[in-house]
């Protein structure tokens, strides 16, 4: 054979990545059974056919060993490491011994598929693999020999879809492998499948899933199956490989956990072993008649048989069919006999929610598992995460909302008139300072209105100013659940960071701690200007509030009233008059409140050259606007002036002015009265002598109800605008007081309290139309939703140490914001169902719409409008290794107290129940008592003070679900610890409530946490599968919140 030396060492002396393996081995040449010399240690490389013998890693090469026409024998010994290669030629053998078993396995396997035979027999299977995929492209590549109108006339190639039910998952089917071939004859196989799929119209390999791991056996029984979501573009003609790995050691498999491009395999030596792969047309399972598949494994040279594999088609409506299947259990060794049977259930209601539920919830990742019961029955698990478009809708409306509360607010201030030097100047400050917030607001809104892509915030942007209004990594985690005995059941919690101020940073602590150290400030500012208490500030924005909502519709009432008259329609008439006497009437009341007299004394105190004037005996406002039945005329109303500057202010003045509005009303239904009386009156007379004559003096008398009401309706207007104009400019002048007080401080915790508000309420907006959705059929739970209201439950596993107790105190003013909230059900009038957002600060609405048919399924109070109120509470509980320092070494009282605040709010929660509510509302299996007994299990729990007390957690979730709630669990960032908890309370809703067989506990979370929706939620944040915990974390963490081995390590968080 030719060859050119100096290529061949110049090939020897590439760097160490250039080479297909390397490595020690002892080498000497054998004939017969005996050794020519003993062993020497070289250093070997292997590149193609080529294996390079060497004195050390540096040195040149002193041979070279072409691997053709040659067979390896591999001693199957346990304790024999060492190899031979024979040649058919003749010469001498080539004995290499390795330093470990492991590595004599590696290196025989990577020697016999050196040479070219072996490469040929690769070649051919791929030749095979290409043809099936391009067996469907003959149509398309005899386009290029037709006219091009003929090709257009063909068209796109056209796929046959798969037949579903709406909202269900495409395709699901379960797997198992049988007489599966180890590479070695005393190996006990550790084995995975990882699931790819082959595109008809793109003919491109995408890797989609991948099974849990099954230990110490050839026939392995996956827990986890593979599931398709709705929108995935699915097809008969899709074909499905399944390729089968044995892992070495699953804390290595760091292919598994990270990501690869699809079209790169794995290579062998990164902890896992590649065992043999098979390919199947979707078309061929769903079209089986026994719905199941049995292929054959083979190697990837297409040569040899390594086992078959099961695939067996799902259907969550249906159980298995089939004989008793054997699977191992969490104990070593242990069988446990699972027998399958069909029986048709009860599918979970609802179908007809799809439309307006996808409206918000985007982008599903599902999950298959099926998993043995305690009578030895099989039990099927869906596993769904979807993001929302809530995560960027709802921060969007708040801050429109803000942007107009502001302008308004700005405006008043501008609006209070002529000031003294003081006040004006102070007026000046505010103003530039509020300026400057709503430029930011409207700048944040802009940005937010730019963004494209995914609906939801990842981790990794929690700290970007653009999106600190957005909830972080906010999920729905559902898991459907059917049993063989019991009725399918969904189980939903809301996955979210905890709503906080990241980009503002904790340094100084959370709007708990903030907030109270500003109020202790700011009552000693009195020098500068007036202090009001905040329920006086919240008391004024009310106020004014009450003012731009009723101001407008008395107008309108008022001219339909004269419209009315225009029209002389007596019926018109008494109708107008009703909304107009409601609605003056709300607004006369508004104004009965002793703020707005002192307020109005403090501004004019800020007038310049002010001269006050005490009244000689005080007037009690309500005496003066008590009894509107009883006023004088408007005629004898003596019209008052706007505040008067540089001369006496007489106290009583407002009163005067405020008891003007109730005046002129009266008279306006006083004159209603007359009207309708004498027409009445002459309807009759006149209809009895000439009815001709009667519709004249209908035309007559038209005319003058206009003019008659006309000035009264006027004097009415007046006397609400002088009102109107005093009232806002006193409670803009407590809004002054209350921002001068604290600037700049104040209008930054605004924005912090608005930028956590906004986090939660995206959240909750959420789990509110989640939660209607599926209770839409349960008449029980409506009547408690407009009869008590809503349970909205936080488990929150943030530590009391460092930054993280900033977040938590940031969380609870966040969640306990979430009262003013109110939601209101109407029926959509559009295809858009998004929540609409109405109100301010202090109080909003969230209208959430439904299609007809939706609707129509609701009481009718709710159908009406009533607004359903929200009762959020949150109970905490730090779980890793910064709360055992805040343990030890710290502070746990902010823990401690908000748990005990949030008790005594759900204790309230409960005897608004019991007291509203029949007993029979509960579902079937939980009864009264049982509350009772976790309430009190939860307030010892609450009163023991245990470290890392878990329970608290389990008892706070169990009972919000008993109460029909919306269950929330945050951490930082809603990717690690949410991850652990989540998938924890899932394992234990089946063990408890659907007979989770004991011994697959254990195994069934670790494969919820290796193979489920959590770690595809890591996956999506950081773009790695792996939580983001160390060994010396997890050595503090409880033991059930600790992930599978293998699934944590180093990763962004």
């Amino acid at each position: 054979m030719r060859f050119n030396a100096k290529d061949l060492a110049s090939l020897a002396r590439r760097p160490s990545g250039c080479f297909d393996k390397e490595g020690k081995l002892k080498i000497c040449r054998v004939v017969g059974d005996e050794k020519l010399i003993e062993p020497r240690e070289r250093w070997c490389r292997l590149k193609g056919n080529l294996l390079f013998l060497m004195k050390n890693k540096s040195s040149e090469a002193s041979e070279v060993v072409i691997l053709e026409r040659c067979w390896i024998v591999e001693f199957r010994s346990k304790t024999d490491v060492s190899i031979v290669l024979k040649f058919q030629s003749g010469e001498p053998d080539l004995y290499l011994e390795a330093a470990s078993k492991p590595e004599c396995e590696s290196w025989a396997v990577a020697l016999g598929e050196a040479n070219s035979e072996g490469l040929q027999n690769k070649i051919q299977q791929l030749r095979r693999l290409i043809m099936e995929i391009k067996e469907e492209r003959s149509s398309d590549e005899a386009r290029q020999f037709l006219p091009s109108s003929q090709v257009d006339s063909l068209g796109e190639p056209q796929f046959t879809s798969i037949q579903r039910i709406a909202n269900e998952p495409k395709l699901e089917f379960s797997l198992a492998c049988k007489d599966l071939v180890a590479a070695t004859r005393d190996r006990k196989l550790n084995t995975f499948i990882q699931v790819s799929v082959v595109h008809p119209a793109e003919h491109i390999l995408t890797r989609y899933s991948s099974t849990e791991i099954v230990e110490g056996t050839r026939d392995p029984l996956f827990l986890t199956g593979v599931t398709f979501p709705p929108e995935y573009p699915i097809y008969e003609e899709t074909k499905i490989k399944l390729t089968v790995y044995d892992v070495k050691d699953k804390s290595q498999d760091t292919v598994r956990t990270s990501v690869l491009p699809d079209h790169k395999e794995p290579r062998a030596d990164v902890g896992r072993s590649f065992l043999g792969c098979t390919t199947f047309r979707v078309g061929d399972l769903v079209k089986s008649k026994e719905q199941q598949l049995t292929l054959t494994l083979r190697t990837s040279d297409g040569g040899k048989t390594v086992g078959t594999i099961e695939v067996n088609l799902v259907k969550m409506g249906e159980l298995e069919d089939g004989e008793t299947d054997h699977i191992t259990t969490d104990t070593q060794d242990q069988k446990c006999a699972l027998v399958r049977e069909c029986t048709a259930t009860e599918g979970i209601s609802g179908k007809d929610n799809l439309p307006s539920l996808n409206a918000v919830l985007k982008n599903p990742i599902c999950k298959l598992y099926r998993f043995p019961t305690s009578d030895n029955k099989w039990m099927r698990i869906r596993e769904q995460m979807a993001e929302t478009n809530l995560s960027f809708h709802v921060p969007k409306e708040l801050i429109n909302l803000h942007i107009k509360e502001d302008m308004r607010r700005n405006q008043e201030l501008k609006d209070l008139g002529e000031l003294a030097p003081h006040w004006d100047n102070m007026r000046k400050s505010v103003i530039a300072h509020c300026d400057q917030m709503l430029s930011m607001y409207q700048d944040t809104l802009a940005e937010l209105g730019k963004h494209t892509g995914s609906s939801f915030k990842s981790s990794c942007s929690k700290g970007e100013k653009t999106l600190e209004f957005i909830p972080i990594n906010l999920h729905l985690q559902r898991m459907h659940v059917h049993s063989p005995r019991l009725k399918d059941a969904l189980y939903d919690v809301i996955t979210v960071g905890a709503p906080a101020a990241h980009f503002q940073g904790f340094k100084n602590g959370g709007l708990r701690k903030l907030l109270s150290k500003f109020e202790a400030e700011r009552r000693n500012t009195g020098y500068q200007c007036i202090y009001y208490s905040p329920e006086n500030t919240a008391k004024a924005k009310e106020v004014l509030s009450n003012i731009n909502h009723l101001q407008p519709l008395i107008s309108s009432h008022a001219d339909l009233l004269l419209n009315s008259a225009s029209q002389h329609s007596p019926d018109s008439l008494k109708n107008s008059l009703k909304m107009l006497s409601e609605k003056t009437e709300l607004f006369v009341h508004a104004f009965k409140d002793q703020l707005v007299r002192n307020a109005l004394l403090a501004l004019y105190t800020a007038r310049p050259g002010c001269v006050l004037k005490k009244p000689a005996v005080p007037r009690n406002s309500a005496e003066e606007g008590g009894d509107l039945q009883h006023q004088d005329h408007p005629s004898q109303i003596k019209r008052q002036d706007s505040i008067p500057h540089h001369s006496e202010y007489d106290e009583e003045e407002w009163d005067r002015v405020w008891a003007n509005v109730g005046k002129s009303l009266n008279c306006v239904i006083a004159m209603v009265d007359r009207l309708l009386e004498k027409d009445n009156i002459s309807n009759i007379k006149e209809g009895e002598n000439d009815p001709s004559a009667a519709d004249c003096k209908v035309l007559h008398t038209g005319g003058d109800w206009y003019e008659q009401l006309y000035p009264l309706v006027i004097t009415l207007k007046d006397c609400m605008g002088e009102v109107v104009t005093r009232a806002k400019q006193s409670m803009a002048f407590v809004l002054l007081q209350e921002l001068a007080c604290g600037l700049p401080q104040c209008l930054m915790l605004t924005l912090r309290r608005d930028i956590v508000f906004s986090q939660a309420l995206a959240g909750l907006v959420c789990g509110f139309i989640i939660k209607l959705h599926t209770g839409l059929r349960d008449q029980g739970f409506l009547q408690q939703l407009h009869t008590v209201g809503l349970l909205v439950q936080y488990e929150g596993l943030l530590s009391t140490y460092s930054e993280e107790a900033g977040m938590l105190e940031d969380m609870a003013v966040g969640i306990s914001d979430l009262q003013k909230v109110m939601f209101k059900v109407i029926e959509a009038k559009s295809e858009d169902f998004l929540p609409i957002i109405t109100g301010r600060r202090e109080h909003y609405i969230i209208e959430v719409q439904l299609p007809a048919k939706m609707f129509e399924l609701l009481p009718q109070e709710i159908k009406e409008g009533k607004l359903l109120r929200m009762y959020p509470v949150l109970f905490n509980v730090g779980i890793n290794e910064q709360q055992t320092l805040a343990e030890r070494f710290g502070d746990t009282t902010l823990q401690e107290n908000i748990n005990q605040e949030n008790l005594e709010l759900l204790k309230e929660y409960y005897k608004l129940f019991t007291e509203k509510m029949p007993p029979d509302c509960l579902p079937h299996f939980q009864e009264q008592n049982d509350l009772k007994g976790l309430l009190e299990n939860l307030h010892q729990n609450i009163q023991a003070k245990k470290r890392k007390n878990v329970e608290i957690m389990w008892l706070a979730a169990t009972i919000c679900r008993k109460l029909n709630g919306v269950r929330f669990t945050c951490c930082k960032s809603a990717k690690d610890r949410t991850s652990m908890s989540v998938t924890l309370e899932q394992c234990s809703i089946l063990r408890d409530e659907h007979q989770l067989h004991k011994d697959f506990f254990i195994r069934a979370l670790d494969c919820m946490r290796r193979e489920g929706c959590r770690i595809e939620n890591v996956l999506k944040n950081v773009k790695c599968r792996k939580y983001a915990f160390n060994m010396i974390q997890l050595m503090a963490f409880p033991k059930y919140y600790r992930p599978p081995e293998g699934t944590y390590g180093k990763a962004d968080t």
